[in-house]
């Protein structure tokens, strides 16, 4: 079973990410702020990581960064997961080199998808 890291500090966005991923089969792990993030990274190691880029501490692509620059972790798909939809958010999200984008309101079909093929992609 894969598990997910859902780094997002809104607690509805929280809750409809983990139910969707949790009824699709998947074990979520939840942080509600950067530094959090890449701690849980770092401890569990999931197959994936849903990044929300507004976060109370250090955003997500700081925590991105420190992601990608631990060996540890550095293998760690990290999609964006972020309200920040504007072509200027996108090529900044795009520019920092995060594997894939989920925008918010999220398409259902489009988040399931995306987490699929995210996580078929690390599979060995």
């Amino acid at each position: 079973m894969s598990t997910i890291l859902i780094v997002e500090d809104n607690e509805k966005n929280m809750k409809l990410a983990r139910d969707v991923l949790q009824a699709k089969g998947y074990q979520t792990l939840e942080a509600v702020n950067g530094e959090d993030g890449v701690r849980l990274a770092l401890e569990h190691k999931p197959d994936m990581v849903l990044m929300d880029i507004q976060l109370p501490d250090i955003n997500g692509i700081e925590a991105f960064a420190r992601i990608r620059a631990n060996a540890d972790t550095a293998g760690i798909p990290v999609v964006a997961f972020t309200a920040s939809v504007t072509p200027m958010d996108r090529s900044r999200i795009t520019d920092a080199g995060f594997d894939g984008f989920i925008g918010k309101p999220i398409n259902l079909k489009e988040f399931i998808e995306t987490v699929r093929k995210t996580v078929e992609g690390r599979a060995p």
